[in-house]
């Protein structure tokens, strides 16, 4: 009589960067387990906060996926036991469907980084894991099948041999095709040790996988042809060899595949960079912060000169990158948070993305939270109120300019000509955001609200009215119409990229110029070329978007 075994999340979004990866690796593990063969049948199963006949309120939500997980069990004629993957975004919900299922008989365990941060916390679910699940979940449901040996309640897992750690892909208990995509790990832990992480108090070490697994699941993503992947290391970059190792390895294996990674500025190197042109990928690197008192306060090593030198190589070998900011850090001013913003916009970041700080349970920042003057949510997603130095009304403040940025540079695509036209306007990026914010504050809402789904000729015309408006104020209204060239142009290049649907434009100047490099000083581009009028369509050439003159 086998028991059966659900692995179970619910996830903020349908993308391949939300797949259920960490369900998937603890069904993986039982599945493997040689004390469980034969005694379960072990399945997955994920929810989505995103999917048409998912509940909005919350409780109607944990009814939802009660009854669909009870229904589900009930098919085997043994225990049933639920094992749910814990984040901030799904908590408050999984917690009060396990209530649900234990009324039933149904036995239910807690793992992921929400449980990890206080594992004694959460009392809705008869066991909870701290730490990484893959020998400690598959022990415990031995202990609970066996009913041979009481079990502790709050187990703290300890770190695992990678290299006795099956693959969730290898051994088909996850399709990344099915997801269009496939979160990959390549290593765990992080040598720094920054205080709102959850790594604060690990160890400071990094585990490899060993390479074998990571050849095979290189052929595996090359079989499925997937189109893109995310890397989970936190720091892929920390290793160098082995990250140029690797990088020649997925050339090799899925020169197709779009790869995301996580990376430290201040580790860049020419040689690393180039093995990035060598596939299609773009890296996420995390600033946080550009006060080096502040980020001191968090444990986060910066040095500026080293930083600086990284992006300046990125951006000379043509590899795509983006920053993070957060706001609500202790020692963060406005005013300094203004100035991260400006100096991170004037590395030309391909996106710039602006987060509340959440204060983890955990973490080194939680315990420390009180003597920082931090005042934060008490629930998930335990986004900081105020600070010593930011008060409410400037949390809401940095909050407009996230948004702001959100819309007008990240999917506005502004990051050819941004720059450009903050020179002319002798306006810094932050003071853009703050115009653009007020003039159009329901479409910023908006566009932050949807997911990025937004259209983005729409948003174009938004910039170019805001633009013209702001060159009038100026008297600038001279040079608009070299402006206007320069961003629909861009904006027709980077639609054709994205959907390869040819697009036609009429231009005041001859394009060849727009394309260049006289356009990153329009003063200078206005004032040394004459206006010719031509017309253009985009198409697709060798992968790439580019240009034709038509009549």
């Amino acid at each position: 009589m086998a028991s059966s075994v659900i692995c179970t999340t619910l996830l903020i979004e349908k993308s391949p960067q939300a797949l259920p990866f960490g369900a998937a690796c603890i069904a993986s593990a039982i599945k493997h387990f040689d004390e469980l063969k034969g005694l379960v049948n072990v399945s997955l199963k994920a929810f989505c906060l995103e999917d048409k006949d998912f509940p909005k309120d919350k409780n109607a939500a944990a009814q939802y996926i009660a009854e669909k997980l009870s229904r589900e069990a009930a098919r085997s004629s043994g225990q049933a036991i639920i094992c749910f993957s814990c984040f901030v975004w799904n908590i408050e919900i999984l917690k009060t469907a396990s209530d649900i299922l234990r009324s039933q008989g149904i036995i239910t365990i807690a793992g992921g980084p929400e449980i990890t941060a206080h594992p004694s916390f959460y009392k809705s679910f008869d066991y909870t894991v701290s730490g990484e699940g893959e020998v400690s979940v598959p022990s415990l449901i031995t202990k609970i099948i066996n009913k041979s040996e009481k079990s502790d309640k709050v187990i703290i897992s300890q770190s695992p041999d990678l290299s006795l750690i099956h693959s969730p892909y290898l051994d088909g208990i996850i399709d990344p095709a099915e997801y269009e995509g496939a979160l990959w790990e390549l290593a765990r832990g992080c040598p720094f040790k920054c205080a709102y992480c959850y790594e604060s108090k690990g160890q400071k070490t990094v585990r490899m996988f060993p390479m074998e697994r990571i050849k095979a699941e290189l052929d595996l993503f090359a079989k499925k042809k997937v189109p893109q992947v995310f890397v989970l290391d936190p720091t892929y970059n920390v290793n160098k060899k082995r990250a140029v190792e690797l990088l020649r390895l997925i050339a090799s294996k899925t020169p197709d595949t779009f790869y995301y990674f996580e990376a430290r500025a201040e580790l860049i190197d020419r040689e690393l960079a180039h093995e990035f042109t060598k596939i299609p990928c773009a890296l996420q690197i995390g600033l946080q912060s550009a006060n080096e008192e502040t980020l001191r306060l968090v444990n986060r090593p910066f040095d500026k000169k080293k930083f600086v030198r990284g992006l300046s190589i990125l951006n000379e070998e043509g590899v795509t990158f983006g920053l993070d900011l957060i706001y609500g850090l202790p020692g963060e001013t406005f005013g300094s948070f203004r100035e991260g913003i400006d100096f991170a916009i004037s590395q030309y970041p391909n996106n710039l993305e602006i987060f509340c700080l959440s204060v983890l349970p955990g973490t080194d920042l939680f315990d420390r939270a009180d003597g920082l003057g931090l005042v934060y949510e008490k629930e998930p997603p335990y986004h900081v109120i105020k600070t010593k130095e930011l008060l409410v009304d400037d949390m809401k403040r940095a909050e407009k300019l996230s948004m702001a940025c959100t819309s007008f540079y990240n999917s506005g695509r502004a990051v050819p000509w941004f720059n450009s036209v903050c020179r002319l306007l002798k306006y810094k990026p932050s003071k853009v955001f703050e115009l653009f914010y007020e003039k159009y504050t329901d479409f910023c809402q908006q566009i932050c609200g949807q997911c990025g789904h937004e259209n983005h000729l729409e948003i174009e015309k938004l910039q170019l009215d805001f633009l013209k408006e702001e060159c009038k104020l100026k008297n600038l209204q001279r040079y608009f119409p070299a402006i206007e060239d320069i961003v629909r142009f861009y904006g027709a290049i980077s639609r054709t990229t994205d959907t390869g649907k040819e697009e036609c434009l009429s231009l005041n100047y001859d394009a060849e110029y727009v394309a260049s490099d006289y356009a990153s000083d329009i003063r200078y581009f206005v004032e040394n070329l004459k206006p010719k009028k031509c017309r253009i369509q985009t198409f697709m050439n060798k992968g790439e978007a580019d240009f034709r003159f038509i009549k």
